[in-house]
């Protein structure tokens, strides 16, 4: 297996995870999603798809339309992670689900929730892709 095929694969990997945790927290455990969780739904479920084609096929230059996601997912993760942890982040934005987007439905070792689930899962996919070598050189 080469080192583009691993990362692909890894990326694959981490994205059905987070996607079946996601699915878990919310059908199993009943943890009714607010806004902010949708929108990295959102970025994260279509990621298994688009990276479980591209390992499928070892198609490397798939990277360019997952990477969006991913970095989008991030950023979506980070702000929802801030608005957990920092005060003065929580209720900037005020969610329509009627689930505050700041309430912690678990809180592992002081920090671990689930927005910082998701965020370590956009920034492993986010490193995998960037690590691929697309074998084309400028000059």
């Amino acid at each position: 297996m080469s080192k583009n095929s691993l990362l692909l694969y890894i990326s694959w990997l981490t994205a059905l995870v987070a996607t079946l945790g996601s699915l878990y927290f919310s059908e199993v455990r009943q943890f009714i999603p607010c806004d902010m969780c949708w929108y990295q739904r959102i970025a994260m479920y279509p990621l298994v798809i688009l990276l479980g084609m591209a390992t499928f096929r070892s198609d490397i230059e798939m990277k360019r339309y997952a990477l969006p996601f991913s970095v989008i997912g991030m950023g979506l993760s980070s702000l929802h992670y801030a608005e957990q942890k920092i005060e003065s982040f929580g209720g900037m934005a005020p969610c329509q689900s009627g689930v505050p987007c700041d309430g912690e439905y678990i809180n592992w070792l002081g920090f671990i929730t689930i927005p910082f689930l998701a965020l370590i899962a956009f920034v492993i996919i986010t490193v995998c892709l960037l690590l691929i070598q697309t074998g084309k050189k400028n000059g």
